[in-house]
């Protein structure tokens, strides 16, 4: 239905929509030609575009989405709202329905560049006209029977696609991968993303290297780099062009207020490092799909992980459970943090910086305010005692080759059996809801999908981890003066370091009394230095 309103002028509102942003065919430059196309046939100023992007009708109601919905509550602002087509606008009648409501309770016009005939208006100025009105109803049930059709093809295509190895549906990927295309050109599949394994192998690391590390340190410690590391949210963000942050409603953020970036928590970390799609394997609802014999179905043919190494990380989230508390204090500068001890009672010393009144850094014994008696408790400059602590370590074990051990993971079925263990007992547990030939045979075949891969599961023979040593060819002091403060202050823990200080005399502030202290290094802490210590012995049974 076509209305002419003569020579009329009338200012309108361009509505923009798009569902995915890359989807070329409703791209926003042929919807805006195509409103523009629209206003100059009725005559009518186009004042203003509400353009939203990556918004579905099928999810949102018009009054919902950011840019219109703030139209909307300014009706007084233009005479009519044009759309390229009805589907840009609503997909549901309920949605039409409200739309019409509102368009009929402020007299607008609602005006579709093109619909069945062509441009098609509805005229709500008039509300003694019902045309508007059933043609609202006839609309909005095709719209609403085409968004069923839709999701229905989309969701069929999602679940055959989600059968085939290799082959990934195009929606946003897990991280850290990315879509590429197929080596055959059919479809996409999943590669590593560079960026993104290199975020994953830090987190590892640092779960590896620290035996302090737990998730939730590592969140803060990514949150807090300058700039700060995209979270898998703003990864993908900003790998499709877009900006970070938006819309929030998770845990950790008030509902419906709007952030600059996502930040990385202890949870995103969990379920990245326990998701099996680190092993390249296809996950659906959380669960791993499977073929007819029960194997997960891939999709890349490069996991970031295998099955051993996935297992080993599982394993190291398991025991940081219980030890889950942010860092209170984070002194970058303090070499000497826990390797440091009072002589006088044999507890941690710890750093306070130099601020106000207080001109020097110092390292102190801290029994008091834990509660704790010292019948000598020490203070020492940190400039005093860092330099006896470089000095001693490099002393005994800068010329040393620094010796690497490298862990070569094994192979453990338990953890494979457990997971097909739980989802074959689930799977079980549904065996009397089919009443249909073709739901019993369905679940039948999972079921026998299953019990094959326990078979072929139970039949794998356990295989113990290794570990390797390398020869790097670099001496201690080599990589001590490479490091930051941090990273000498992880050599030092990582070699054992232990070093004491006594309670100073009275007088003796103005120089330093290195008979106070003490400095040792666990030989069986250090690879290098057992391997010296292995030298050592063999020489005196010679």
């Amino acid at each position: 239905m076509t209305v002419l309103l003569g020579s009329e002028q009338l200012e309108a509102l361009s509505a923009i929509r798009l569902s995915v942003r890359t989807d070329e065919t409703t791209s926003p430059a042929r919807q805006r030609e195509a409103n523009e196309r629209s206003a100059r046939a009725m005559n009518a100023r186009i004042i203003g575009e509400a353009e939203d992007l990556d918004v579905s009708a099928s999810r949102t109601t018009p009054f919902e989405r950011p840019e219109l919905g703030k139209w909307l509550d300014e009706p007084s602002r233009f005479d009519a709202i044009l759309w390229w087509r009805l589907d840009r606008a609503v997909r549901s009648m309920a949605d039409m329905h409200e739309l019409a409501k509102w368009a009929r309770t402020y007299r607008k016009m609602l005006v579709f560049a093109e619909g069945p005939g062509g441009m098609l208006t509805l005229d709500f100025r008039n509300p003694l006209d019902p045309m508007a009105e059933i043609m609202v109803t006839l609309l909005a049930f095709a719209a609403q029977m085409e968004a069923q059709a839709i999701r229905e093809r989309v969701q069929g295509a999602a679940q055959a696609i989600r059968g085939m190895s290799l082959r990934w549906r195009g929606a946003r990927p897990p991280y850290p991968y990315m879509p590429a295309p197929m080596p055959d050109g059919a479809g996409k599949t999943l590669v590593p993303d560079p960026d993104a394994v290199k975020v994953v192998e830090r987190i590892i690391k640092a779960l590896m290297d620290d035996e302090n590390a737990n998730p939730t340190s590592i969140a803060v410690e990514l949150n807090s780099q300058e700039p700060p590391v995209p979270s898998p949210r703003d990864h993908w963000a900003i790998k499709q062009g877009r900006k970070p942050g938006g819309k929030t409603g998770g845990k950790g953020y008030e509902r419906g207020s709007t952030v600059a970036q996502f930040n990385w928590s202890a949870s995103t970390i969990n379920a990245l490092l326990r998701s099996p799609a680190l092993m390249g394997q296809k996950v659906h609802r959380g669960v791993p799909v499977r073929d007819s014999s029960g194997r997960p179905v891939l999709a890349s043919e490069t996991p970031i992980l295998s099955r051993e190494e996935f297992d080993n990380v599982g394993a190291l989230l398991d025991a940081r459970k219980r030890d889950t508390a942010p860092p209170t204090r984070r002194d970058t500068n303090a070499l000497l943090l826990r390797v440091i001890h009072c002589a006088g009672c044999g507890g941690r010393m710890y750093y306070t910086k130099a601020s106000g009144k207080r001109t020097t850094s110092v390292y102190g014994c801290r029994a008091a305010a834990q509660g704790r008696t010292c019948a000598a408790p020490a203070t020492i400059k940190a400039e005093w005692a860092e330099d006896y602590a470089a000095r001693a370590f490099l002393g005994r074990v800068g010329s040393w080759e620094v010796i690497e051990t490298r862990k070569i993971a094994g192979y453990d079925p338990g953890p494979e059996i457990n997971e097909v263990s739980a989802e074959l007992d689930e799977h079980m547990r549904q065996s009397g809801r089919f009443r249909s030939e073709t739901g019993r045979r369905i679940w039948e075949e999972k079921a026998t999908a299953l019990e094959t891969r326990l078979v072929e599961l139970e039949a794998t023979p356990r295989r113990p981890p290794m570990t390797e040593v390398i020869r790097t060819g670099r001496t201690y002091a080599d990589v001590w003066n490479a490091k930051d403060e941090a990273g000498k202050r992880r050599m030092l823990l990582d070699a054992g370091a232990l070093m004491t200080v006594k309670q100073g005399r009275r007088g003796g502030r103005h120089a330093v009394d290195e008979s106070r202290f003490t400095f040792e290094v666990g030989a069986d802490a250090d690879p290098a230095a057992s391997h010296l210590a292995d030298i050592a012995e063999q020489e005196r049974e010679v």
